[in-house]
């Protein structure tokens, strides 16, 4: 019998391959509405502010625990995401013993906007469902992008890897950044269009929502399934089974040493990469003085700027290989926090200089991260090894902003704050030239690419 795909003498599975691609590409762009929009942008202060209004003597009690208004957004944020770290493993487990990966991507997708959505409704003192929009959507963005990453080992070959990643998150960036244009307009003329300063948020943290459920629609109709392979015989149902299967991964993780290498890495320099992105608009503000139409225009700068770094790194990953990309990128990192330690205050030109820089990494780093590591993993085992990778991302992502924090209050500055960060960066980078490309590769049984 024929391959699937081939018909006669021409071999279509590049074809195949090359529109569930273009499928793939879209769930970045769909959930990337939620995280520049909400995350980023608009819900924390907005919510800061619904808390206010809910206060007494500048406190909120949740669960039994009195919380200042504005730490509020900072302790949901790490309440869902160590959650995350928990839950996701075992969803990884389910994700390799199903076919049906589409659909449970767009399940957690649909699920992760409903929830989102709820934040149209936070209003006046009902700081409660916008924190139970907080934790549902970000559980479910974790979720969804477990089984997403999942997908790319099984759309694109080894050597095509680092450019459809990287067209993934350039499309992400881009998507974003355009919602984010229009939700900024409509926020700052509010008075234009004849809304309140509070509608116009709750209506763009609403668009974001309505985007994030809309364009899933494309990856989920376009997709195929794939049959999962090399999967842990387990007796029981699914969740059972799954239990069984990420036992078995965890016994299994010590074959390959290159992969859990990486994971240090990307413990490490992913953190740093988090925590500059998050404290860059403290800094810009409280540091250098810059108002909000600044660092806004800065933020839309950033994200069109990294949809263009993304490709570029992309292209440079083809001929030198990501490993080399990945640390040049971490180099030019550590260059940034060191500017930053010296960038003089009311200076806009050098300000928006090392917005520019950070643009130019930031989605080429992160891209080809997850193409790399996918060469790393052994088949048919990709949603596990990806949820250890976004458990890694989101269990030990307060690291960065402790350390952060912990300057900030020895110093009472920020330059040395964001200045400490460069030992994330440097640790990441000296664990990466650690891992063995090409023995790691062997190691999970993939096929070497011509450039690594």
């Amino acid at each position: 019998m024929a391959d699937q795909g081939v018909t006669g003498i021409a071999d279509l599975r590049p074809l195949a391959r090359a529109r569930e691609q273009k499928a793939w590409y879209w769930y970045d762009w769909a959930n990337s509405a939620y995280v520049t929009t909400v995350s980023t942008v608009m819900l924390g202060p907005y919510l800061i502010e619904i808390a206010k209004n809910a206060a007494v003597d500048n406190r909120v009690d949740v669960l039994g625990l009195s919380v200042a208004p504005g730490a509020l957004p900072s302790y949901l944020v790490t309440f869902s995401t160590i959650l995350s770290a928990i839950i996701l493993p075992l969803l990884g487990a389910v994700a390799d013993r199903t076919a049906n990966k589409k659909g449970m991507l767009a399940a957690f997708a649909w699920t992760g906007a409903a929830f989102a959505s709820l934040l149209f409704f936070c209003k006046g003192e009902n700081w409660q469902i916008g924190a139970i929009a907080v934790i549902g959507a970000n559980l479910c963005l974790g979720a969804s992008t477990v089984f997403n990453d999942s997908i790319l080992p099984l759309i694109s070959t080894e050597e095509e890897r680092d450019r459809v990643s990287s067209r993934g998150w350039a499309w992400g960036y881009l998507g974003g950044g355009l919602l984010l244009v229009v939700n900024l307009v409509m926020f700052l003329f509010h008075d234009t269009f004849g809304m309140s300063e509070s509608f116009s948020v709750r209506l763009s943290m609403l668009s974001a929502a309505v985007w994030w459920a809309a364009f899933t629609f494309i990856p989920y109709l376009r997709l195929k399934n794939h049959q999962p392979m090399h999967v842990v015989a387990e007796e029981g149902g699914i969740v059972s089974q799954s239990f069984g299967q990420l036992w078995a991964t965890l016994k299994d993780m010590k074959n390959y040493p290159m992969a859990l290498t990486f994971l240090g890495a990307y413990l490490f320099f992913n953190d740093g990469i988090q925590t500059v992105i998050a404290s860059s608009s403290i800094y810009g503000k409280e540091q250098l003085g810059f108002g909000t139409s600044v660092l806004i225009g800065t933020i839309l700068m950033v994200q069109f700027v990294a949809f263009i770094g993304a490709l570029v790194f992309g292209k440079a990953a083809e001929k030198y290989g990501a490993k080399k990309v990945i640390l040049t990128g971490l180099g030019i990192w550590m260059g940034i926090v060191t500017v930053a330690l010296v960038l003089p205050k009311d200076q806009i030109v050098p300000f928006l200089v090392m917005g520019f820089a950070i643009g130019l990494v930031l989605g080429g780093t992160q891209a080809l991260a997850r193409s790399y590591f996918s060469l790393l993993i052994p088949k048919g085992r990709e949603g596990e090894f990806f949820s250890f990778y976004h458990a890694m991302d989101r269990g030990t992502s307060w690291f960065g902003t402790l350390t952060f924090g912990l300057v900030y209050q020895l110093t009472d500055s920020y330059r040395p704050a964001i200045f400490a960060l460069i030992a994330f960066f440097l640790i990441g980078g000296l664990l990466l030239m650690k891992v063995d490309t090409a023995r790691g590769i062997r190691e999970a049984g993939n096929v070497e690419p011509s450039v690594i």
